[in-house]
């Protein structure tokens, strides 16, 4: 098995290099002191194997709260007396920092399409507008690089958090979308945002934005439900739904970037928002690990891989032409079928979302618990 460490040959990357001649890019789910440090993300950033990095509340929990690689700094904040808030926000914007400068050369070749990094608003604000967009406003700043995007959850909060920070010229990544009546609200808040940008002159080129529409979460509670109904019927529907959800949501996508309100925008200078697989890694031992990247291949997209996928994909993944564009027939009607076996749609998706903040905000609490304690000096790391 390939490992990250490696900067692979033509044959062992050749899944990849296939990937982005389908037109999908490549991002790395995962960022740590660590990895910076050792020089493996710039490995793989010149080795072309991933092109941007994005990053959450639970990859930050894991690199920060082993407390090793952040040790000096913790101890130089302690002595400032800042607070676990702060403290995390400064480890985590130092790290997207550097993310950023290692990918400056692809986000200069690609005019800013990729070579980006995504650094995530504290998720206990996903249902606050107004405290997201200070807050999205405030991690620019710190990070302080053209190729970040502020990450801002698809709640109805986050709705008009994601027009207005867009409003302001900033590239955003919205995050958590499970939903596909949500992800066209995601891409009507996106237009809203570069039409109130364009009103105040900002230069519609200059901003992009990426959709996250998670993926394998969506077959772990779907296949639940089915394995307790237990009919030979749902048996058959099982590791379906998400990709059903995920194609429709890519149709959803060409048909709201390809109407006239998009027209104008597009003339002005606007990029269209790409959609982004997030959640990637297989849940399910049953299905193939390169599943979510071997059957979302479509041009325009981004697909996110935590280091286990990226291996695996590098490793034996089959990657041919495009298993996306022409099959939402097929995918509506495998979601039908769910519903006519009683797994509602709209519950299981507002429930992922419910999840996906949770889950989110507990690990961001962790965090901060494990911060506060060294900065109160009651250990000597933050495990």
């Amino acid at each position: 098995m390939i490992t990250v460490n490696e900067v692979t040959t033509a044959t062992t990357a050749e899944p990849l290099q296939r990937l982005a001649a389908q037109g999908v890019s490549v991002w790395l789910d995962d960022l740590s002191r660590r990895r910076l440090d050792s020089g493996d993300l710039a490995r793989l950033v010149v080795s072309g194997r991933v092109v941007g990095v994005t990053t959450n509340p639970s990859i930050f929990r894991a690199a920060i709260g082993s407390g090793e690689d952040y040790r000096e700094q913790l101890a130089e904040l302690a002595g400032r007396g800042v607070t676990a808030d702060e403290a995390v926000r400064t480890m985590t914007a130092a790290d997207v920092r550097a993310a950023a400068d290692i990918l400056r050369p692809v986000y200069e070749t690609t005019g800013g399409r990729d070579g980006r990094v995504s650094i995530e608003v504290d998720p206990r604000l996903a249902h606050r507008t107004e405290a997201t967009v200070a807050e999205a406003v405030r991690l620019a700043r710190l990070v302080d690089r053209p190729n970040v995007m502020v990450k801002i959850p698809a709640t109805v909060a986050g709705l008009p958090a994601i027009t207005e920070v867009t409003g302001l010229g900033i590239s955003v990544n919205v995050t958590l979308i499970f939903s596909l009546d949500r992800y066209r609200e995601v891409m009507e808040a996106y237009a809203a945002g570069l039409e109130k940008a364009r009103a105040a002159g900002v230069d519609l080129s200059t901003v992009h934005s990426v959709a996250s529409f998670f993926v394998s979460r969506v077959d772990t509670e779907v296949d639940r439900r089915l394995t307790e109904l237990g009919t030979d019927e749902a048996s058959a529907l099982k590791g379906r739904a998400a990709l059903a959800n995920a194609r429709l949501a890519y149709q959803a996508q060409r048909e709201f970037f390809g109407g006239d309100r998009w027209a104008g925008l597009a003339a002005a200078g606007a990029h269209r928002q790409r959609p982004l697989w997030a959640s990637t890694g297989v849940k399910d031992p049953a299905y193939r690990d390169t599943r979510y990247v071997e059957e979302l291949v479509a041009p325009g997209t981004v697909t996110t891989l935590p280091e286990a996928t990226l291996d695996a994909v590098a490793d034996h993944g089959r990657v041919g032409g495009d298993t996306v564009t022409g099959r939402h027939d097929g995918a509506r009607a495998d979601l039908n079928a769910l519903e006519r076996l009683g797994i509602r749609y709209d519950e299981v998706v507002r429930q992922l979302e419910d999840e996906g903040v949770a889950k989110f905000e507990a690990a961001w609490d962790e965090l901060l618990q494990a911060v506060e304690t060294v900065l109160n000096g009651k250990g000597a790391d933050a495990r």
